[in-house]
């Protein structure tokens, strides 16, 4: 049974995989969780982390550099200052690319990623977390993924965690600027016996439905709000793509406010043939979510990903702002490398409802644990106690 008293601070404790540049922490911490350690692989990706997220003073969350792969969970313990059964929540969102919409045919099938989903629940039977909560994209529950997402329910009924049904939720509906599709796979371990709100309940609807147009509940938020503040000048983040002139040209033709590339004077031979892909190189529609933010969400010819009224690409710091990332927050690495940040990260405000949810369904548990530990016992409990008949609370598995 978990300790009650949490840790010093008594905040919950955190450990987040697969970090990235740190979306889902900087949503943890912004819920009022503790983030104790961070394991992320990409170099670029890490200085972000470190630059945003560490704490100078007290060195955490610690940033472990390296593959998951290779790396040993004991460390990782370490690193966080916690024994095995004490952190609160493990945070992951593993590459999604394997089960990406974008593959064609069967080209995500046994794609060395995906394994990844897997070498995630290793982590889990090794940290024995209170609750685990993984990331992905909606192609992890197409039916030529199904043996990835068994093995993984298989693991975790193995090692005695009760895991929900994935559940798909778009980002708009929680208050993100962006039509997002992500699945959201929640686990607790057996004798976490909280009871969250899951899946999380919307906070923001369609502006025709009966929640808006009747009972005042607020509308998705649209991109007029990512482009309506003026970028800082001096913000590293302000750079997008330099375009050819033939190519600023295009943009210049195409209709403000949403115009597509078919509106353009511009017709690629590869366009008179295929008839999908209908989004690359249009501009975004102020007046609607934007587009998912992908980790080519700084390229035009990779999607919607023309600004509205202006003649190029999206910046990064836009493209920061669909995702919800505070403008100081800094991505290092370059244009490139900062579009492949933003695109993997969850978006941050969304994080931190999802992440509040499971804070107090948490919080509620331990209280009422703590005031059954200190009630007196019953004639027939203190028998069952002192013949020792009692259940005593089970220990993480090996």
């Amino acid at each position: 049974m978990p300790d009650s008293r949490r840790n010093s601070s008594g905040l919950l404790t955190a450990i987040d995989l697969f970090a990235g540049a740190g979306g889902f922490s900087l949503a943890a911490q912004l819920s009022g969780i503790e983030v104790r350690a961070a394991v992320e692989i990409d170099p670029y990706a890490c200085s972000t982390y470190r630059n945003n997220l560490v704490d100078a003073a007290t060195g955490f969350p610690k940033l472990i550099e390296g593959d998951i792969n290779l790396i040993s969970w004991a460390d990782v313990l370490e690193a966080a200052q916690l024994a095995r059964g004490e952190c609160s929540l493990l945070l992951g969102g593993p590459p999604c690319q394997g089960f990406s919409a974008h593959r064609i045919n069967n080209a995500g099938v046994g794609d060395p990623r995906n394994e990844l989903l897997v070498r995630y629940f290793d982590c889990v039977k090794s940290i024995q977390p209170w609750a685990f909560l993984v990331e992905n994209v909606a192609g992890l529950l197409w039916t030529r993924h199904a043996a990835y997402l068994s093995r993984f329910y298989a693991l975790a009924a193995q090692s005695g965690y009760k895991v929900f049904k994935p559940v798909l939720l778009n980002s708009r509906d929680f208050g993100i600027p962006q039509n997002r599709k992500r699945v959201f796979i929640l686990g607790f371990r057996s004798d976490i016996k909280a009871e969250p709100a899951w899946p999380p309940q919307p906070t923001h609807f369609s502006p025709r439905s009966v929640e808006v147009t009747e009972q005042r509940k607020p509308a998705w938020r649209t991109a007029a709000t990512v482009f309506g503040r003026a970028i800082k000048p001096k913000d590293p983040n302000r750079m997008h793509m330099n375009h050819s002139p033939a190519l600023i040209e295009v943009f210049r033709s195409t209709p403000l406010n949403g115009g597509s590339r078919c509106d353009s004077q511009r017709t690629l031979e590869c366009h008179r043939v295929h008839d999908g892909h209908k989004d690359v190189y249009g501009r975004i529609d102020p007046a609607r979510p934007g587009p998912t933010m992908t980790t080519a969400c700084i390229n035009p010819s990779k999607g919607r990903f023309v600004h509205p009224t202006e003649n190029h690409g999206l910046s990064a710091r836009h493209a920061a702002r669909f995702q919800t990332f505070p403008d100081f927050f800094i991505f290092e690495g370059g244009l490139m490398a900062a579009g492949r940040q933003i695109g993997n990260a969850v978006p941050v405000e969304q994080g931190q409802y999802m992440l509040s949810v499971l804070r107090d369904a948490i919080v509620t548990f331990l209280n009422q644990h703590s005031a059954q530990a200190n009630q007196p016992l019953s004639a027939k409990a203190r028998h069952a106690k002192a013949t020792n008949g009692g259940t005593p609370p089970r220990k993480p598995r090996e």
